[in-house]
């Protein structure tokens, strides 16, 4: 853990923008999303169909009606797990070098590299 500005700690996210992960704890354990936005501030990720949450909207304009609108809140990076498509599996990451020299990610059940 590296310190940032005013005391804040920022951590290394396991997961990137665009992995596919399954939730592994909570309320919607089991189900398999994209990641759509990271927060490594606050070691959370937006998963695209995961933790839902409805917001009542008031009408902004004489005239217009107000509206019910349904988006995705951030879960804590520690409840997601890296998930293979190929293998149908959720598996841990590992950190190996290609045959260039250059730093992957690799699933340690499957031996698939994500990178």
């Amino acid at each position: 853990m590296a310190k940032g500005q005013a005391g804040v700690v920022r951590h290394k996210l396991h997961v990137k923008k665009g992995d596919t992960v399954q939730v592994i704890a909570g309320r919607d354990k089991g189900k398999v999303g994209e990641i759509l936005l990271t927060l490594p501030k606050e070691s959370k990720v937006v998963v695209k169909g995961v933790n839902i949450r409805t917001k009542h909207v008031k009408p902004q304009q004489e005239g217009e009606s107000g509206q019910i609108v349904t988006r995705e809140a951030p879960v804590h990076s520690s409840n997601v797990m890296l998930y293979s498509e190929k293998q149908k599996v959720a598996s841990r990451v590992s950190y190996t070098f290609d045959a260039n020299g250059r730093k992957v990610r690799m699933l340690k059940k499957t031996g698939e590299i994500i990178d």
